[in-house]
């Protein structure tokens, strides 16, 4: 007799598999303004956060004031995937902070939690009482209350800010952002696109609408700054342009960012852009928690995968704890569960390839739950999900550009063909067994 604990495992096998809040300041729909800094001739190239925004600041007697709230926030993960998550000024990731090496900032934090907060500037160099943890550096932020942060930036690079009280709870649920600090000097390599996010993973169980800070290693949801394929905004280039991507990882995973189409440099991390001796050839770079890395590139043309190399952190929701389908005839089984759950329908026996058709068919999983897999390109079904994007690069994109051109038209020829659709095809060597 099927007991209701294998009954829910068996039913998980199929049903579970196929499964911004407003913003205030400049949403990042195009390219950034140029920010000004404390000295009128300074000028940067503004960063760009994918599926995110940079926080304005306005000048009081030559200190950039930048305002932060923590609060929460309505978050969208892909189109069917909502969830209350926690932020600042209504998006998670918060908004990203830009200035320039030796600027004078200061960044107020109002607490629009229930509960006390902080903020640490991870990677920072700045005075002791300034660092943010709750209780060894400070008094804890109250609700209510405001916190003026104030100090002078003695570093440039890649940087991050998150909470340094209740971490297990404020980082799970997606407080975070990023910190980019541009060089008093110009770069040693002319960067053309200069783009940014926040890897990070959310246990968001099938049918519910708040993650659970609870969970250490079995998450649902792996996203590239609080988006999962194919809501993730492209890398958009042009052909020949230098292209830097700044990468932090805030999740409870490391993750080995692979491009294909080209060979990066590895250039940098939270201690700034390295001398270019220490520069190193890669197309697979890990990031470790905690860590920022930025890789440059030449852009070359094409639609290119970026993603992460675990598997499992290319797919959407995911049961956890499933029986194991694979080469399993389950004609029996299907029958009898049918007669309790009418529309299941048994899937994994060769493969989950079939698991997108599957959805597409109608066969949905739990509310707020997105599919396993999905995207569709030029020539199908992708089958991806959470942290994967493309780098789309055209010759005649506009140096300003950053509009999803579309699919790439490949040269006649360049495009992997079918040569025949029998099985038994050729005469290819193989191994022998004993």
């Amino acid at each position: 007799m099927t007991s209701r604990r294998d009954f829910l495992s068996y039913t998980g096998a199929g049903a579970l598999a196929a499964t911004v809040g407003s913003v205030s300041g400049d949403v990042h729909a195009a390219q950034a303004p140029r920010a000004p800094s404390a000295n009128p001739n300074d000028a940067f190239l503004p960063t760009r956060t994918l599926n995110g925004w940079t926080l304005p600041y306005t000048m009081k007697n030559g200190v950039k004031e930048f305002h932060l709230v923590a609060e929460e926030v309505d978050h969208e993960f892909a189109p069917g995937s909502r969830a209350k998550c926690w932020g600042y000024n209504g998006s998670t990731p918060g908004p990203t902070i830009e200035a320039v090496e030796g600027d004078r900032v200061r960044i107020l934090v109002t607490n629009g939690l229930k509960e006390h907060t902080t903020i640490h500037w991870h990677g920072l160099i700045l005075p002791s009482g300034m660092d943010g943890v709750g209780g060894l550096n400070q008094p804890q932020i109250k609700p209510g209350e405001t916190f003026a942060y104030e100090f002078t930036l003695k570093q440039h690079g890649s940087h991050m800010y998150h909470p340094h009280a209740d971490e297990m709870t404020q980082l799970a649920v997606g407080m975070m952002g990023m910190f980019i600090i541009h060089p008093r000097n110009s770069e040693q390599e002319h960067i053309d696109r200069d783009y940014c996010f926040l890897l990070h993973n959310w246990a968001l169980h099938p049918g519910t609408y708040r993650p659970d800070p609870a969970i250490m290693l079995d998450f649902d949801l792996w996203t590239f700054n609080s988006k999962v394929f194919p809501a993730i905004e492209p890398i958009v280039a042009r052909t020949g342009e230098r292209v830097r991507i700044r990468m932090a990882n805030l999740s409870m995973w490391n993750h080995p960012i692979h491009l294909h189409g080209v060979q990066y440099w590895v250039t940098g991390s939270d201690g700034g852009r390295w001398p270019k001796s220490q520069w190193r050839s890669e197309t697979t770079e890990i990031v470790g928690v905690g860590q920022i890395r930025d890789i440059e590139f030449i852009a070359v043309p094409g639609d290119w995968a970026f993603h992460c190399h675990m598997a499992h952190h290319t797919m959407n929701a995911m049961g956890h704890e499933i029986p194991n389908t694979l080469g399993v005839d389950q004609s029996g089984i299907d029958a009898e569960i049918k007669k309790m759950l009418p529309g299941f329908m048994a899937m994994g026996q060769d493969g989950m390839a079939e698991h997108q058709d599957h959805v597409e068919m109608g066969h949905t999983g739990p509310e707020n739950t997105l599919a396993m897999m999905t995207g569709k390109g030029p020539y199908g079904n992708i089958e991806m999900g959470g942290m994967f994007t493309t780098v789309k690069v055209r010759d005649n994109l506009g140096r300003a550009d950053f509009n999803d051109p579309g699919w790439y038209n490949a040269p006649k020829g360049t495009i992997a063909a079918r040569v025949s659709s029998d099985p038994g095809f050729g005469n290819p060597p193989r191994r022998k067994t004993t």
